[in-house]
């Protein structure tokens, strides 16, 4: 039997001093759920946020195989070690392919934010940041590519308490911008996204750089985990520091969700 966490924190010890942003937004509450083979006493559990499931604690065969996941497409499985990476690989089989993610480190001081000033500035003619208001969170619900900026937030009111958002419009239409995919109290977890037809013009990093600086201002940490090689190099262009590579699994399958007790 699995049970959905009512109160998250209960399953806190099995994730300590994993220092992943979507667990912190899943254990405060803010987004997210937790999933685990007891509801007071938890020895196995699942953060589920996004497109994203970590797995700690004692490798759970049912929960490997119960993902809960939303839609059709694939999710990011991250295991906390090589037993629960062993798990999931024999539970999926050859729908779980394995990934490198790449962490950056947590250095809420080291940004030079006269160089995040001179990025931010640095747009094309015609280009100009907006703030991701009510407008945009809602038109930006519609567009396949840059969904992420908003999709994990209930409506814009919780956008407004756990998400900040900068978009690059060209005549009045998005083709670039950062926003948080997910947010916990004191941070977010940056996304950024540029339309295909606008790539490799710098908007990315102007955005990138005017969101972290709202941060900043904010007293918010604007957290950064790469995908992949390209989004660690920009990281780096914007003042991160790599910290480590970790495996994932990119699994194409999904099941139904446990009850809550």
């Amino acid at each position: 039997m699995l049970y959905r966490l009512l109160e998250p924190q209960k399953a806190a010890p099995l994730f300590a001093g994993w220092e992943e942003t979507i667990l912190w937004s899943c254990l405060s509450g803010a987004m997210g759920e937790i999933f685990a083979n007891d509801p007071e006493r938890p020895a196995s559990a699942m953060a589920v946020l996004g497109d994203f499931r970590f797995f700690a604690g004692e490798p759970n065969r049912e929960l490997a195989l119960f993902p809960a996941g939303e839609g059709d497409g694939p999710f990011i499985a991250v295991p906390r070690d090589e037993a629960w990476a062993a798990l999931l690989a024999d539970c999926w089989g050859e729908q779980a392919a394995p990934a490198l993610r790449y962490a950056t480190k947590k250095e809420p001081d080291a940004f030079d934010r006269d160089a995040l000033e001179k990025a931010a500035a640095a747009l094309p003619p015609g280009c100009c940041l907006e703030r991701l208001d009510q407008a945009l969170f809602h038109r930006c619900r519609d567009i396949p590519w840059c969904q992420d900026w908003v999709s994990q937030y209930r409506d814009y009111r919780h956008y407004q308490q756990y998400g900040l958002g900068v978009v690059v419009t060209k005549d009045g239409e998005p083709v670039s911008g950062a926003s948080s995919y997910s947010g916990w109290p004191g941070g977010i977890e940056i996304e950024i996204d540029t339309r295909e037809d606008h790539r490799r013009r710098g908007l990315a990093r102007a955005a990138g750089a005017a969101l972290i600086l709202s941060c900043l201002e904010r007293g918010w940490y604007p957290s950064w985990d790469a995908q992949n090689l390209a989004s660690l190099a920009l990281a780096e262009k914007l003042g991160y520091h790599f910290s480590h590579q970790y495996p994932v699994f990119i699994v194409t399958a999904h099941t139904q969700s446990p009850p809550t007790p």
